[in-house]
């Protein structure tokens, strides 16, 4: 779940047994525009999944953007919000998964998500 968040662009989160006051702050700051980033754990998902779109594999024939929306797919994310993710159209969202499903030799989304999953891609 943390992973999709971020993917959608989450700045921080809250496990579900934080106190009530750590929700009342959390709510409090979002909605002044504050970005605590409890403990780095967020950052660190954030920079590990940076790290992870920008090395490219040699065996893998996608380039580094459609890697990014092959992660993006296999998190189950529609079109608009991958397009949104990464600030592109949407129509530029359905050419990369065009070309994703034919790079992969697959027929659909789940499976070019289950291919990244298994390489340990997404």
């Amino acid at each position: 779940y943390v992973a999709r968040a971020v993917a959608s662009g989450a700045h921080d989160y809250l496990l579900k047994g934080c106190s009530r006051q750590e929700l009342l702050d959390a709510v409090t700051g979002a909605a002044s525009g504050k970005l605590s980033m409890r403990s780095g754990e967020l950052r660190r998902i954030a920079t590990t999944m940076a790290n992870r779109i920008s090395t490219p594999d040699p065996d893998v024939p996608l380039t580094p953007r459609e890697m990014q929306v092959l992660r993006h797919m296999a998190l189950g994310l529609p079109n608009k919000e991958i397009a949104k993710s990464l600030t592109i159209s949407v129509e530029t969202v359905k050419e990369h998964v065009q070309n994703i499903l034919r790079k992969l030799s697959v027929n659909d989304r789940t499976q070019a998500a289950v291919w990244a999953v298994r390489r340990g891609l997404a």
